[in-house]
């Protein structure tokens, strides 16, 4: 097993306990982006399902790399052209940001995968995801379409102290619980990296997106790990 894998879901457990949750309740998905290959074979080798890519051409290339019980996910913004690549092997889609992505998500053979709508809680300019106040507006257009809407997503600014991350997560789970009241099937809270996947535990998030602490690598690599 990859040694990182084992102290993260230790740490997502005592994360757990104190916030009076059980670790069951929380997926941790491994974001594989930059990992070698023996990296993500060992996790698998160590219980780990789901992984994580980023970016298109990655993601089919590392599905093929693992057996048919793998769910992999994409975190990454995703060009419509590029839909007809992902959508075929992604369990998860968990970056819905736009009207236009949604459209190129429901188009294909079978039903498309669920999605999770990114929200830019902290409304940084040059990161993707709608704001909290649009947030409903998608949410409604993608259901509307007939998208499997599961909940909402955020990547808070990039940090070294973990408690800067806290209000964040708190706002993001302030408005699953309001659009809950409406839609009872948005459930889902992914939230929580590398740098702060503690506090998105206590703050209630139910997947976590963890790369540098699974496979050190580089900590210069922030993005969705």
């Amino acid at each position: 097993m990859v040694v990182g894998l084992s102290t993260v879901r230790a740490r997502i457990a005592a994360a757990a306990a104190r916030a009076g949750r059980g670790a069951e309740e929380i997926t941790l998905v491994a974001v594989s982006k930059q990992a070698d290959v023996d990296s993500i074979v060992a996790a698998y080798r160590g219980g780990q399902r789901d992984f994580a890519e980023n970016r298109a051409a990655a993601l089919v290339d590392r599905s093929e790399l693992l057996p048919g019980d793998v769910r992999w996910h994409f975190v990454g913004r995703l060009q419509g052209n590029k839909v007809k690549l992902v959508r075929p092997v992604t369990h998860l889609l968990h970056s819905l940001d736009r009207l236009e992505l949604a459209r190129y998500w429901r188009k294909g053979p079978g039903a498309p995968p669920p999605v999770l709508v990114q929200v830019n809680v902290a409304a940084e300019p040059r990161k993707a995801g709608v704001t909290v106040e649009e947030t409903e507006g998608l949410v409604e257009l993608a259901l509307r379409l007939g998208l499997e809407v599961r909940g909402l997503m955020t990547m808070p600014p990039a940090t070294t102290d973990p408690e800067t991350s806290r209000p964040y997560f708190r706002r993001l789970a302030a408005l699953r619980e309001q659009l809950s009241s409406r839609w009872p099937q948005l459930v889902e809270l992914s939230m929580g990296m590398t740098d702060d996947f503690e506090v998105a535990v206590e703050e209630g998030a139910t997947i976590l997106r963890v790369g540098r602490a699974i496979f050190c690598s580089s900590p210069d690599d922030r993005g969705h790990r």
